[in-house]
This record gives C-alpha cells, sequence and structure tokens, in this order.
C-alpha cells in the first residue's frame, strides 16, 4: 500500500495526477493501472490507454524520483519498460515534474526519449502561492484583475460549492455548452463522476451566482499540498458578469484557509502562440498574479518502432487541427 502523505513530503512537487485516487479513478473507468513504490525512495503511477493507433503507457506527471540520482532512474525506468512490454504498448508517454530547461530537456535526451507530438497534462501553467496573505495575494494581481474582484462583490455575486451528483450533472451540461462556444473537448458525465467517486471530499465544485443564475463554473482536486482548477464552464452571463473572477477569489481563499499551500490554475498558452486552445484563457489566469511556470513537454520512450510511426504521424496531423 502507498503511503502517499510520505510520497508527498519526499516529492512535494507531486499533484493529483500520481495520486493513489487517479489510480482509482482510471480503475474506474476500466483501465488498467499499475503503481510502483520503490521503498518510499520513487514511485510511479503507470495507466494503460487503448487508443486505435495503438496501446501506450501513460504516466502524467511523474515519474516521481531523484532525476539526479542515476542508479534509481534506472532502476524505475527499467519497471516501466517491463511494464509496457508486458502489456504490448507501442510507447510510454510521460510528463515528468521537471522544469523545462536545457539540462532537463538533454537529461531526457540521454534516456532516449524524444518530444511526443502531444502534450500531457499542463505544460504551461500559474501557481499561486497560498502561503501569502490575502492582501498579498490582491497586491499582486493584475489591477483589472483586482477590479473585477471588487466589481463581483459590488454586484453581490455569489459563489457557492458542492460535490453531490446533482451538480456534477448540472456541471457537464453547462460545460457542454461552452465547449460549443470555444471549440474543445470536454470530459463525458462518465468521466466525472468517476472523480468524484475516487476523490470524495477532495474534489469540489464552486459555481458563482448572480440573481439566482449561474454565471460561472469551477472543478477543483485537492491532494498533497496542492489543489488544481482542474475543469471550469460558465454561461453566456459570464461575458458580463465577472462570475469566473469572484469564483477563483473565494477559491484561493477557501484553500488557503484549508490549509493547501498552492494553487495550480492548470494550463495557460505558451509566450507568443495566440492561435494555441489555452491562448482565451492565459490572459484571465495571469491577472491573478503567482508565477508562470513551464515544464517539460511530454516525451515518448518508444517500445515497437514501426507501430510508433503510425501513431507518429496521425497525433502530427491532430495536433495541428486542434491548434495544441
Amino acid at each position: 500500500m502507498t503511503d502517499w502523505d510520505k510520497i508527498v513530503k519526499k516529492y512535494p512537487e507531486a499533484n493529483f495526477l500520481q495520486s493513489p485516487e487517479y489510480a482509482r479513478m482510471n480503475e474506474i473507468l476500466g483501465c488498467k493501472v499499475f503503481a510502483e513504490d520503490f521503498e518510499g525512495k520513487a514511485y510511479v503511477l503507470m495507466i494503460v490507454r487503448n487508443a486505435k493507433r495503438g496501446r501506450y503507457l501513460e504516466i502524467p506527471c511523474g515519474p516521481l524520483v531523484d532525476f539526479k540520482d542515476k542508479k534509481m532512474v534506472e532502476r524505475v525506468f527499467a519497471k516501466i519498460v517491463e511494464v509496457a512490454q508486458r502489456e504490448k504498448c507501442v510507447f510510454v508517454r510521460m510528463r515528468p515534474q521537471l522544469k523545462a530547461d536545457a539540462d532537463n530537456l538533454k537529461l531526457l535526451e540521454k534516456m532516449g526519449m524524444e518530444k511526443s507530438p502531444m502534450h500531457l497534462a499542463a505544460e504551461h501553467t500559474v501557481m499561486i502561492d497560498l502561503n501569502k496573505s490575502e492582501e498579498e495575494l490582491l497586491a499582486e494581481m493584475r489591477r483589472q484583475t483586482r477590479y473585477e474582484v471588487r466589481r463581483a462583490d459590488k454586484l453581490g455575486i455569489k459563489v457557492k460549492k458542492g460535490n453531490d451528483k446533482k451538480i456534477f450533472e448540472e456541471f457537464h451540461a453547462v460545460q457542454v455548452e461552452t465547449a460549443k462556444r470555444q471549440n474543445f473537448v470536454p470530459p463525458s458525465l462518465e468521466v466525472l463522476l468517476a472523480e468524484k467517486q475516487a476523490f470524495g471530499d477532495n474534489i469540489v465544485i464552486y459555481k458563482a451566482i448572480s440573481d439566482g443564475k449561474p454565471v460561472a463554473y469551477g472543478l477543483i482536486i485537492k491532494s498533497g499540498v496542492e489543489a488544481d482548477y482542474y475543469e471550469a464552464a460558465s454561461t453566456e452571463l459570464n461575458r458580463k458578469l465577472p462570475g469566473a473572477y469572484a469564483l477563483l477569489w473565494q477559491a484561493m481563499r477557501d484553500l488557503k484557509a484549508e490549509g493547501y499551500s498552492r494553487f495550480n490554475l492548470w494550463g495557460i498558452a505558451p509566450a507568443g502562440q495566440p492561435n494555441h486552445r489555452y491562448a482565451g484563457v492565459t490572459t484571465f489566469k495571469t491577472g491573478f498574479g503567482g508565477e508562470v511556470l513551464e515544464f517539460v513537454p511530454a516525451h515518448d520512450l518508444v517500445i515497437s518502432k514501426i507501430k510508433y510511426l503510425k501513431n507518429l504521424t496521425v497525433e502530427t496531423i491532430r495536433k495541428k487541427r486542434r491548434h495544441l
């Protein structure tokens, strides 16, 4: 049995995508999951994904290992390859929690990995330090963001939260409409309910309301010392009312009170990419201050070269079409 609290203490950069709850969520959805704990010195959660273009092993935001410890890294990767081969995977896709600098990119290259054509988890994000006071958090916001937060209060926008089945169904219905307007693929209700079942009290949906009408929604997942603004949705009212601003500010205050150290706003566009699918939310998220982080992009470890070429071609085309 993995002691997740000990893992997080050793690797504080860990988030929910390597957690036992995320493993459980994938099991509920029928995926094969493998978790390997190396006597508390390293940890990796591996998920088998069955795609038409080829089965692969996914390791989001992992493995959790000291990449400077060569022997331990070799041991972890030997286990990953063993699982991938046993499960007849074409390749392994991972996105470690490493900053995107030249040394880390070179390290992954030396390990025989190549940059993936698709992303895995949020490579570019905004991280809010919740150890700061509310006054400091407000002061670090962009002036316009601070104005919208205060305007929401003056307009009487209320923010509620819950995690019963009804609010998940409501969130899903609104997100489907949001996706049509903003051109993205939302998770299915089945996935959302699997997340609810697996994470229990550590998943919550916030809802901003004006005069009894919903304006904005945010799904937040909590694990270890981090909380993640993982999914969002909004109604047409959000175009003229600062519902999303009220929602995020309330979430920040709640999470701070609950003892979380950081709030990951989960996904912004890379600099200089105005057509990226996250371009529309980047100004909104960066307005809350915090630190803009860039992690290494997803990398693939090829198990079957011939089959991988087919996957590479399909995903390269898909990436261009989706502006990823």
